[in-house]
């Protein structure tokens, strides 16, 4: 199958979850044979369209900006990406295209170029917002509310990346008949490969630093855990809006020997600090699966999350088992912190059963699922 992809940012020019998924997806379906194309915004020199790991790889734009002084997503950028792929896309003769929901805009374009090609259309959903728009952009949020709730309507072949992102599509008016749920997947074997840097943290976090992912309860956590351990080492990876003003918070707690800011990396050096802590802290209340839980238990570690409606990682938890539930507090998280920490027979029995957790996940069978949803649509 000549298959196409679809999302503004591509790995390893952009870090985040969307990117890894959409880039190990392409390279798995090239490996079987097919002939991928992953289409989104040009962030490297040289041609527009390059070939790695098998991919063809085509930037049909360049972002001036990603975010807008708030460190909301700016509007303007995904309109215009949307222009130049739909006549990128015009180009090419595909069996099926495949287009992440978000920043939406983009799959307007697919939709006209799955109309005027006869190509089916699938729109992968990692999240659905609904209310929180209101809380993303103010009144301004009733744009993105119409906006989503078009896009859910623009093809009956809908990939869902959990069960809530699913609920969330029929609440938002969705025939369940058209949602397949595939889950998104971690690379067991080339987890296995890594090895671990020198260099020993005792708590982890990795992903963009936005609001909603309240790093800032994080830090407090390990304020309060430095109380019992001293000498805590916590690693902070990514980049993002709020990262000046993690740093600022770090230093007014006196904690900046605890915690260390690193930005983003590749897989590869991420799983390796992963392999080298003992445990992982996602106090995000947005999103739609949590690959990063199941890439942190991959690599051994026992995942602290937080109860939250727009939270779906929780139902990759059980406590006691591969992580833990708590409230968003810097009490609670902290509480859980101390309690791996002390207890070292119980944090390795935990990252045991958190590496069975993640094999549930392996590449292999999630993705042949999703290539037989192409087949079936194609």
């Amino acid at each position: 199958m000549r298959i196409a992809l679809i999302y503004d940012m591509i790995y390893p020019y952009s870090v985040g979850g969307a990117e890894v998924r959409n880039y190990s997806l392409a390279k798995r379906l090239a490996e079987q044979g097919n002939e991928v194309h992953l289409y989104g915004v040009k962030l490297w020199k040289g041609p527009d369209i390059i070939k790695k790991d098998g991919i063809f790889i085509h930037g049909v734009c360049s972002y001036t900006q990603k975010y807008n002084f708030k460190g909301n997503r700016s509007i303007f950028e995904p309109i215009k990406f949307s222009y130049y792929l739909f006549k990128s896309l015009t180009k090419e003769k595909f069996d099926i295209v495949d287009c992440s929901s978000f920043p939406y805009f983009p799959a307007f374009s697919c939709k006209l170029y799955s109309k005027i090609k006869k190509v089916p259309l699938i729109i992968t959903w990692h999240e659905v917002w609904r209310d929180y728009w209101y809380e993303y952009l103010g009144w301004k949020g009733i744009f993105g509310v119409i906006i989503e709730k078009i896009v859910s309507k623009l093809t009956k072949n809908i990939v869902a990346v959990s069960n809530k992102t699913k609920n969330n599509l029929i609440n938002l008016g969705v025939n369940k008949k058209y949602i397949s749920v595939v889950y998104n997947w971690v690379d067991i074997k080339e987890i296995k490969k890594i090895k671990e840097p020198k260099k020993k943290l005792d708590v982890i976090y990795a992903g963009r630093l936005m609001k909603h992912k309240n790093i800032n309860i994080l830090i407090k956590s390990v304020y309060l855990a430095k109380k019992e351990f001293p000498d805590i080492k916590a690693g902070i990876i990514g980049d993002g809006p709020e990262k000046t003003r993690l740093r600022a918070l770090t230093k007014r707690l006196r904690i900046e020997r605890n915690i260390k800011f690193m930005d983003f990396m590749l897989k590869e050096e991420l799983y390796g600090f992963m392999k080298s802590s003992k445990l992982f802290v996602l106090p995000s209340v947005l999103e739609g699966f949590g690959i990063i839980v199941i890439e942190a238990n991959a690599c051994g570690l026992p995942v602290i999350t937080v109860k939250h409606k727009r939270n779906a990682s929780v139902d990759l938890i059980k406590d006691y088992n591969n992580g833990f539930v708590c409230k968003l507090s810097e009490a609670h998280i902290a509480e859980k912190i101390i309690i791996l920490l002390k207890d070292n027979k119980l944090r390795e029995n935990m990252s045991k059963k958190s590496i069975q957790n993640a094999e549930d996940y392996d590449i292999i069978t999630t993705v042949a699922k999703l290539e037989n949803i192409y087949k079936q649509y194609s």
